[in-house]
């Protein structure tokens, strides 16, 4: 019995010892929490009240202006405009200081073989008030200016408001009745950061990573032309054998909308971005490729460029003819993490950021009239199916529509003197487009898995908060009769063909084990005659794989140092029986730089060729690490007279050779035969 009493004294004693020990847990738990909150909120205090700071404009220097809302400050040069300076958490100038002050952050337009930077020369404050801050810097033409100035008055904008972590700039181009004509080739916006900290690129979710310096490339061996070079001596052993070349970084218009770059080493990382947050004053449409951010490190956003497309996507004026466009607002964002281990965070926000400002768009704030609202702007919307023959018609799930100035179908791909909007359709065809500027257009599209483009017949007048419906379209993609055979995917890429290893030499570590960006290594045009030393590319009907067996590129064979060869490749096919009437031979090419395909069947002693593209295209895709460019289709009518019963061979020759970058990469293509009353597909 005292043992049971004494057994149930220590276990009352054990207890509170134990409530005695959670008490003081739970109390020191508590106090660190405390502890932690009051910190917090004094950080949550400082952050807020950065982000409740009124914004300042001095002015009073007559060579700078001075933006600041507390977060961040933005020095620019008077009357210029150039960003001289940008200060952000603790970093006095996130540019690079050592550039002369018109080469740090700037807007360039070039034409011909001139590029200008764009120096304005009337500074006007347009709105100052506590929570926003609107700049201009008048660029005017006048006919007594140095030929080397474009005619075009340009003024360039900078927004700061309170409370963001950045700020906007946008640009507006106009042309007055009288100016001279002019050609131009390239419109951007240009940011060179600070080598010494930014030393880390990101451009999307799988192509980012710690960047070689301007001094490795310097030491480097230039390769075939200037922008690419192999890293000889670089500072940092990891790059040793690599290409640099900045169109390795390149990316389509609908993909690239944010790329920067961030201070990985530092014990607070920084992040520099530019965020695009529409297309709709860029050239060429949705799946035209540009540069995005490079070894500088630089950072671009850019408007107008003949890359990856050729002088054809030159925008043109003609003398008298008058214009007006605003390209951008942009968004220059910064952002920073508490520690290094975080600094891939930054990416993510910046992604974050890019869909606010997406949902944002477009902007209410911008001051400029010519900048239109939300509310001043119409919307489209419809069904699109597509009818393949005689097939049923089906849903164009996917398809890539948008408005353009108006043109023949397809010339929204070399078009960037107006106005772009482009939307995907869904599973069931159907589409809208909103937030579209007031003017006339037409309708394009085309639809994945489909050859040729659509136009609709009428042209369109968007009104001021109008909506049109369409209800439903109905597109006919070319077809003469059904399908004997085909190669590839017609989808306006050549992504699906066999893209080599590259060189172990000339990789770029970027795109190791990254099957889908495998194209972007440099030199992989000279593996096609590692491939064919001798003999060409044979592709067997029925046997082939053109995954495996269809070189990406149509490129010439190298012999000896600096001679080339006209290569052709021969599809061979068995026809069971030669129908009467005209076969078809759908020929799509997915790029053709300077190129010339030239088409035999069977007999390729006749002089001409039954079928030529002529020399065409210059959008240089091959050397620029692209996988496609400019679209081409040509729909060939071949007479039943050049094909036997049997065994027939397609001759296609690329006859241009005089260099290793002249050719074309191919699309897809297709033999149909001669009509029938039911296509069977």
């Amino acid at each position: 019995m005292k043992m049971e009493r004494c057994m149930n004294k220590r276990v009352i004693l054990l207890w509170w010892y134990i409530m005695v020990f959670q008490l003081c847990f739970i109390l020191g738990a508590y106090s660190e929490n405390f502890s932690f909150r009051r910190n917090l909120k004094k950080f949550d205090n400082v952050e807020s009240s950065r982000a409740n700071s009124p914004v300042t404009l001095n002015n009073q220097n007559s060579e700078k202006v001075v933006i600041s809302n507390g977060i961040i400050s933005i020095t620019l040069s008077n009357p210029e405009g150039y960003v001289r300076g940008l200060s952000y958490a603790g970093i006095d100038n996130v540019l690079d200081a050592r550039n002369e002050e018109n080469d740090r952050g700037y807007f360039d337009i070039t034409s011909g073989k001139l590029t200008q930077r764009v120096d304005g020369t009337n500074f006007t404050v347009i709105t100052h008030k506590e929570n926003i801050v609107e700049v201009s810097f008048l660029r005017t033409w006048r006919s007594s200016m140095d030929a080397s100035n474009v005619p075009i008055n340009m003024d360039q904008r900078y927004i700061l408001r309170s409370g963001d972590s950045g700020f906007y700039s946008y640009v507006i181009f106009e042309r007055p009745k009288g100016f001279p004509g002019v050609t131009i080739h390239q419109i951007r916006t240009v940011y060179k950061l600070n080598e010494a900290r930014f030393n880390y690129m990101a451009i999307s979710d799988t192509r980012q990573r710690k960047m070689p310096s301007n001094r490795d490339r310097e030491t480097g061996q230039q390769l075939a032309y200037p922008e690419a070079v192999q890293l000889r001596n670089p500072s940092n052993p990891e790059f040793k054998g690599e290409v640099d070349d900045k169109y390795q970084y390149s990316s389509e218009n609908q993909y690239n909308q944010v790329n920067g770059w961030i201070t990985a080493e530092s014990e607070k990382p920084v992040g520099f971005w530019i965020i695009t947050p529409s297309n709709e004053f860029r050239n060429g449409g949705p799946v035209k490729q540009d540069l995005t951010s490079h070894v500088g490190p630089i950072c671009l956003s850019m408007f107008v460029s003949t890359h990856y497309a050729g002088k054809q996507v030159a925008i043109e004026f003609k003398e008298g003819e008058d214009y007006k466009k605003v390209f951008g607002p942009i968004f220059i964002y910064l952002n920073s993490a508490s520690s290094n281990d975080q600094f891939k965070s930054l990416w993510s926000d910046a992604k974050q950021k890019l869909s606010n400002e997406v949902k944002n768009w477009p902007y209410d704030f911008p001051q400029s009239k010519d900048f239109i609202p939300s509310n001043q702007r119409g919307t489209l919307q419809g069904n699109l199916k597509v009818q393949d023959g005689m097939n049923a018609s089906q849903n164009a799930y996917n398809a890539y529509i948008g408005l353009a100035l108006p043109g023949p179908a397809g010339s929204w791909q070399i078009e960037g003197k107006g106005y772009q909007f482009w939307t995907r359709s869904d599973k069931n065809g159907n589409f809208i487009i909103k937030n579209i500027v007031p003017g006339a257009y037409n309708l394009f599209a085309w639809v994945p898995g489909f050859i040729g483009d659509y136009t609709y017949n009428v042209d369109i007048t968007i009104k001021p908060g109008s909506t049109i419906n369409l209800n439903s379209l109905i597109y006919n993609p070319p077809r003469n009769g059904p399908t004997l055979w085909e190669i590839g995917i017609p989808d306006r890429s050549a992504a699906e063909f066999f893209v080599p290893n590259p060189y172990p030499n000339l990789i770029n570590k970027l795109y190791i084990n990254k099957p889908m960006d495998k194209f972007r290594n440099y030199g992989l045009w000279n593996r096609y005659t590692d491939l064919y030393p001798e003999n060409d590319l044979v592709y067997r009907i029925g046997i082939s794989n053109y995954q495996k067996d269809w070189f990406f590129a149509h490129v010439p064979r190298i012999i000896g140092n600096k001679t080339y060869q006209a290569t052709t490749w021969n599809v061979t096919f068995k026809l069971s029986n030669v129908l009467n009437g005209n076969y078809t031979l759908q020929l799509a090419l997915a790029s053709a730089s300077y190129g010339e395909v030239q088409v035999w069947f069977n007999n390729m002693s006749d002089d001409p060729p039954y079928f030529t593209t002529n020399r065409i295209g210059g959008d240089s895709v091959i050397p620029r690490h692209g996988i496609h460019g400019l679209y081409w289709l040509f729909s060939i009518q071949v007479p039943r007279v050049h094909l036997v019963k049997g065994d027939n061979t397609l001759h296609l020759r690329q006859s241009r050779s005089g260099s290793t970058f002249e050719g074309v990469l191919y699309d897809y293509i297709r033999l149909e035969s001669p009509p029938t009353t039911k296509l069977n597909l």
